[in-house]
């Protein structure tokens, strides 16, 4: 079958993908993006975190065919051509990358947080990153990358966010 979907801003079709096949392996293997990691394939680490339409998701539980006429973001789309997205700043600030495997996962799920919350708590912090598993920070690195982010992303005062 042909998936026909919006990733990053691009428009793509893929030809001859399987029933089987799972979004986060057509954008790995058919897309050449392989900033979502293919970890658990269970939708348990959260490695292959991006967005659909909006909506944050595992994409190795996803059919590729699910994303028929999707918008989709990847971690490779948070960055612009000006440079890297302000969470991505962030956890390389904050010693937050170690692996990087966990990382793509915790970068979307952070933007997601903070576009809804943009001065989270910690313990608003930690529920939001719940599923996403890592095996190298402790975590204290990672909570202080998202307070560095959020306190650069904060809406100035007097301006709508």
């Amino acid at each position: 079958m042909r998936v026909t979907m919006t990733v990053n801003d691009e428009h793509h079709e893929v030809d001859d993908v399987w029933e089987g096949e799972s979004l986060l392996y057509v954008l790995r293997e058919r897309m050449g993006l392989p900033g979502s990691k293919n970890a658990c394939e269970q939708g348990e680490c959260g490695s292959c975190t991006v967005y659909v339409d909006g909506v944050t998701g595992c994409a190795c539980l996803i059919a590729a065919g699910q994303a028929q006429g999707h918008h989709i973001v990847t971690v490779e789309g948070l960055a612009t051509e000006d440079g890297l997205h302000p969470v991505q700043e962030a956890f390389i600030e904050a010693g937050a990358v170690q692996c990087g495997f966990c990382t793509p996962g915790l970068l979307v799920q952070t933007d997601d947080l903070l576009r809804r919350d943009p001065e989270p708590s910690d313990a608003e912090i930690r529920e939001a990153l719940a599923g996403n598993l890592c095996r190298c920070t402790g975590y204290e690195k990672i909570l202080d990358a998202v307070r560095l982010a959020a306190s650069r992303m904060k809406p100035e005062p007097g301006t709508l966010s």
